[in-house]
């Protein structure tokens, strides 16, 4: 193929057009260097910079409504100050000033693709630009349009080894801005995941909570001194035999506990109680035996942290060797509670509207790392690092009435459970100050323990036996849990989560001890609803000693 021939240019404009070039040698260095590309790519050394999470990449991929954060920030600032998060109280304003940053380097970088891609295409065919140029006469332009001729009057006066100089340096130019693009884009996906769920209205603001009602009568008698010792289910263990905590923390530590004869009776009978009365009631629940190790980042996505806003350690996380780790192997955990393994059962998947709502029940042994300090409010049975819980959970239709209809099904199941063991229990609408970071509305359910009761430091006695949560779609967004409506015309969607206990063993073991316990007859009574898996007893009576 013949090239055509170049347009003559006579002498004293390649002399002109030689110092033109010079001048713009250094432009694009100069240009672009002034706006400080450079140095965009590391902010480690700044004190404000995001600390980012490290999640592998078979995470789920979590989607935060961010834009919604930077539409209404007071609303979270003010929702996270109310729920004692006062850190994450400043992130929505860090988020609109990042977001600011990064669209600076959006308008900068279209700037450089505009000028890399003139570049390339006077590199590709510098003379049929040149006589699209003349063709078109360059008429009487607008202010932008001069501007545009300008610059490509400048492409066209340089030579081919200073267009690939000026371009690679453009392609560097925008791989820096590129990579920062991404850096700034991760920081606020993190600063919008550590930020806590928007608070339901029906939840009370400050941090005292509303009664609702009470399940079964509360006792009427004159509380004694002795209540606290001789009331106590320690005591009461003790006595029949049924709890071993020196040999417990000898073996384990302070914490942990044996439950023998009559007392390892009791879990199980109170765990088959429990799925009796959630599953015989025909409401579509069904059993799952979930596992009680879990990731890291599969437990972090459900609300729980590895350490609390004080910095004390919540969750047990299982050591890893050095090769793993280089490996860049998941960090596996302990699961403090079935509602994880049960949230990341879906995680990644798309549920189906027709199917909604899908309503599970598991038991599995619960591990908190958090036990409390010690002391008559946490001692026994009362806070310990592993038990046995069961636990509801339901994906509901990303509609408040439908969930609500599931959250209110838990209240209610959770009252049989209660009512039917004859436990006095009252029922509290939780407040902000006490509502984790994933749910919007929690209810608690607190039982009479008279070993805890000290009027006059004004404790009446209640301790919690069981919570409800509703948590919208702040765990199904971090575990890309998404929804395909029922319509095709509709778009895909997050459902909301619902996580409720059905009966955590321990505690309710302990009521029961301190609520059944005949100090004159040193016996304790079993509820008729427990009796079939206790081979038909009716009270757990003091016997000879025990052989050792």
């Amino acid at each position: 193929m013949i090239k055509p021939p170049k347009p003559f240019v006579c002498l004293q404009c390649r002399l002109l057009r030689s110092q033109k070039t010079q001048r713009l040698g250094n432009a694009a260095t100069r240009l672009f260097s002034s706006r400080g590309y450079s140095s965009y790519s590391s902010d480690r050394s700044n004190p404000n910079a995001v600390p980012i999470s490290s999640r592998p990449p078979t995470a789920p991929k979590p989607n935060i409504d961010i834009k919604h954060i930077r539409q209404d920030p007071a609303l979270y600032e003010r929702n996270s100050l109310e729920r004692n998060y006062k850190a994450q109280s400043t992130y929505p304003s860090r988020i609109i000033e990042l977001f600011a940053q990064w669209q600076t380097r959006q308008k900068d970088g279209r700037s450089l693709r505009e000028r890399s891609n003139a570049l390339r295409r006077q590199i590709a065919n510098p003379s049929s630009i040149q006589r699209e140029n003349e063709e078109d006469g360059f008429p009487s332009r607008s202010k932008s349009k001069a501007a545009t001729t300008t610059a490509q009057e400048d492409i066209e006066a340089m030579t081919k080894e200073q267009l690939i100089e000026e371009a690679r340096v453009i392609k560097e130019q925008l791989s820096t801005i590129e990579d920062d693009e991404a850096r700034l884009e991760t920081q606020m996906a993190e600063l919008a995941l550590a930020i806590p769920n928007l608070t339901s209205a029906e939840t009370p603001r400050g941090d005292e909570p509303r009664i609702l009602s009470y399940i079964n009568e509360h006792p009427d008698s004159v509380p004694s001194s002795s209540d606290r010792v001789w009331r106590s289910h320690v005591h009461i263990g003790s006595e029949l035999g049924l709890l071993d905590f020196a040999g417990a923390a000898t073996t384990s530590g302070w914490g942990w506990y044996y439950l023998l004869d009559e007392g390892a009776q009791l879990e199980q009978a109170l765990v088959s109680y429990a799925l009796a009365v959630v599953t015989k009631q025909g409401l579509g629940w069904r059993q799952v035996a979930p596992p009680s190790i879990v990731y890291s980042h599969i437990a972090a996505a459900c609300g729980f942290q590895p350490r609390d806003q004080n910095g004390e350690q919540q969750v047990y996380t299982l050591g890893q060797s050095a090769a793993d780790a280089q490996r860049g192997k998941p960090e596996l955990c302990l699961a403090g509670t079935a509602e994880i393994p049960l949230a990341g059962m879906k995680a990644d998947t798309v549920l189906e509207e027709a199917d909604l709502p899908l309503k599970r029940v598991g038991v599995s042994r619960c591990y908190r790392a958090e036990a409390g300090a010690r002391g008559v409010d946490t001692k026994g049975l009362y806070r310990v690092h592993e038990f046995t819980k069961v636990e509801m959970f339901a994906w509901t239709p990303p509609d408040a009435d439908a969930t609500a209809e599931v959250f209110n099904e838990m209240l209610d199941l959770q009252t049989e459970i209660l009512q039917g063991l004859g436990l006095p229990c009252r029922v509290l609408e939780m407040p902000t100050a006490d509502l984790g970071a994933s749910a919007s509305r929690k209810c608690d359910i607190e039982a009479f323990f008279p070993s805890r009761r000290n009027l006059d430091r004004g404790d009446d006695g209640w301790g919690e036996v069981t919570s409800a949560s509703i948590c919208t779609d702040y765990q199904t967004r971090r575990l890309a849990t998404r929804l395909r409506p029922a319509s095709s015309s509709g778009k895909m969607a997050y459902p909301w989560t619902v996580n409720g206990t059905a009966l955590a063993v321990p505690r309710v073991l302990a009521a029961l001890l301190e609520n059944g316990w005949d100090e004159a007859e040193m016996a304790v009574a079993i509820p008729e609803c427990l009796r079939p898996w206790m081979d038909g007893k009716d009270k757990i009576e003091l016997k000879h000693r025990r052989k050792q």
